[in-house]
């Protein structure tokens, strides 16, 4: 290949420099961004949760769940709130779920995605190089064109043309549409970000009180039999005493009813618990026959006592659905940005250049080489009302996200209040529920010594007995409840996902 003479070499320089300052250019008038500019919505005024003012302590009960509850109000969560129920086999069940549950994963490659989406905006910011090469064999007109003098000889009218070229372009965002298109996906991504925790805090609370019902039920089921025996018993003794004339038809129908209704109660008792079973199975990213072997036992758990009671201000700031509403609400606020955009001119640089040679051994060679600058704009002049109702549109979009906001921040302030007057009155509940469970078998203990000295009947000693498991049944319910009470305030107050390494970084700017 031959080499190029000084002067093109000069022209080349000097295109290159035309383009650098033309593209320099445009980056200084890319100076402003059309549209509003985002700000937090301000953090709520009220200082509490509930009408009344909330007490220091939730009553305590000498029973298992029955621990009095401190809440502490401005303290912050832990990221594994849940280790506070002190149980082993709950942690590596959450840990486990944590890995496995298809769900989250889900959410979290569609949080790749947006943040993939994300990092190809910004290649809108530089210029788009590309390069060709361009290879044809012609044929040209006798009559029309000259002939080049090649390969051989003036008739010669089949030649071959080989084209390398490089073309550059740029289009300066005079007007902001990208960086409002850029602004837009950060917020996008940041909305499926919180979307990816919101599935996170529902797994792991879920999770929790899947194991509290499954303990519960169990337990249940047991006192359900032996109120199943009881009754059989009571039945039996009917019958004998009814074949003997010692008892009428009717107090043995009403018996044997009671026993058919008690009986009853145990088939759901028994679906549930295996509803539970094959739940926790399918949180953990097991099938239902693959469940976790690990059972639970509300005697087990240990009721965590210092309840942390975020302030008002902190709740919007940390719960994952109402950053995710804001983040739809920021996304809003830029595209009306890129609708009033789209209004004003584009502008457009472009160059080129390249070599156009007959002969692949001439390319490159002096006498060869071509190039070209070029700078357009253009502006929309009539588009039949479309851009103006887009931007209409994108206004009205940033009012609904505005108003949806506000709803998702009154629906958790009123989830936070649900869950602590649950806690408050359930913690009452339970309190009720011991003193009935204690005097039911205060009751039993006089039966059986009554029994034992002949002043009542059998008959009358399992209806006591009788009494006091459906007061162990109702007993396990309340106790349950104040657990899952507990689990849910967790999850109410956002889950502690800030306190987490592996939920807490904010990668969008990698």
């Amino acid at each position: 290949m031959g080499r190029l003479e000084d002067g093109e070499i000069m022209r080349n320089f000097s295109t290159a420099r035309v383009a650098f300052i033309a593209i320099l250019a445009g980056w200084l008038l890319a100076g402003c961004a059309v549209g509003p500019n985002f700000k937090r919505p301000a953090a709520p005024a009220g200082g509490d949760y509930t009408a009344q003012p909330l007490p220091d302590t939730a009553v305590a009960t000498n029973v298992v769940g029955g621990a009095g509850q401190r809440f502490v109000k401005g303290s912050d969560i832990a990221g594994d709130w849940w280790t506070l129920f002190h149980s082993q086999p709950l942690n590596d069940l959450i840990e486990l779920s944590l890995t496995n549950n298809p769900d989250l994963k889900a959410a979290q490659a569609a949080l790749s995605v947006a943040r993939e989406n994300v990092l190809a905006q910004r290649g809108a910011f530089f210029p788009s190089a590309t390069a060709g090469f361009a290879a044809s064999r012609q044929k040209a007109s006798e009559l029309l064109a000259p002939v080049p003098n090649y390969p051989v000889t003036p008739q010669e009218f089949q030649f071959n043309l080989f084209t390398p070229q490089v073309s550059v372009s740029y289009s300066p965002d005079v007007f902001g549409a990208n960086r409002r298109s850029m602004e837009s996906l950060k917020a996008q991504e940041q909305g499926v970000r919180f979307q990816m925790i919101a599935t996170y805090t529902t797994l792991t609370a879920n999770v929790v009180v899947t194991a509290i019902q499954e303990a519960a039920v169990r337990m249940q089921i047991d006192a359900t039999r032996q109120l199943i025996e009881l009754n059989s018993n009571m039945v039996e003794i009917l019958r004998y005493q009814f074949a003997k004339g010692y008892a009428g038809r009717l107090d043995l129908v009403a018996q044997e009813s009671q026993l058919a209704q008690v009986i009853a109660t145990l088939p759901p008792l028994l679906k549930q618990e295996a509803q539970l079973r094959d739940l926790l199975a399918v949180l953990a990213g097991r099938f239902p026959n693959q469940a976790p072997a690990a059972k639970f036992d509300l005697a087990s758990l240990q009721l965590p006592q210092e309840i942390p009671v975020s302030l008002p201000s902190q709740l919007v700031a940390q719960r994952p659905d109402v950053l995710q509403a804001e983040a739809n609400l920021h996304a809003a606020s830029a595209q009306i940005g890129i609708a009033i955009a789209n209004r004003l001119p584009d502008i457009t640089l472009t160059a080129n250049a390249g070599s156009t040679a007959l002969s692949i051994d001439k390319v490159f060679t002096s006498g060869t080489g071509f190039w070209g600058l070029g700078a357009a704009a253009t502006a929309p002049l009539f588009q039949g009302g479309t851009l103006l109702h887009q931007e209409r549109a994108a206004k009205a979009a940033y009012l609904q996200a505005a108003e949806q906001y506000r709803s998702t921040v009154l629906t958790a302030f009123e989830n936070v209040a649900d869950t602590l007057a649950a806690l408050l009155q359930d913690a009452e509940g339970l309190k009720a529920a011991a003193t009935a469970a204690d005097d039911a078998q205060i009751t039993l203990d006089l039966s059986q010594r009554q029994w034992q000295d002949g002043y009542i009947s059998y008959l009358a000693l399992l209806s006591a007995e009788q009494a006091y498991q459906q007061t162990r049944i109702n007993l396990v319910q309340a106790q349950a409840g104040r657990y899952a009470d507990t689990a849910a305030l967790f999850q109410a107050l956002g889950g502690g996902w800030w306190q987490r390494a592996d939920l807490n970084k904010d990668k969008h700017d990698k």
